[in-house]
């Protein structure tokens, strides 16, 4: 079975920069630790900084719902509520 790769946008709004981009870091590294984490990068646009990315691969859609509930991402949610102008995801399987 192919890893579930996910592709996630939050653009912040303007004013809330930096503590968006404070309380994302603040996720790697928990994250990165993770059973069935494989890849977990965040990312930030050069032109649009209120835009961050995270291209991230798991071994399975499970683990990765175990991670969409862990504790540091709840953390995440609770801390950025209003800073946080809009938020997608996208699940993936890498075809090529």
């Amino acid at each position: 079975m192919a890893n579930l790769t996910i592709v996630a946008h939050i653009h912040a709004k303007a004013d809330q920069i930096d503590f968006v981009k404070s309380e994302l870091e603040k996720m790697v590294a928990p994250t990165r630790a993770e059973k069935g984490c494989v890849q977990y990068d965040l990312h930030q646009d050069h032109d649009h900084p209120t835009h961050f990315m995270f291209f991230e691969n798991w071994e399975s859609r499970e683990l990765w719902q175990d991670h969409s509930n862990s504790q540091h991402v709840q953390a995440y949610r609770a801390a950025s509520e209003g800073a946080v102008e809009s938020f997608t995801l996208h699940e993936m399987t890498q075809i090529a």
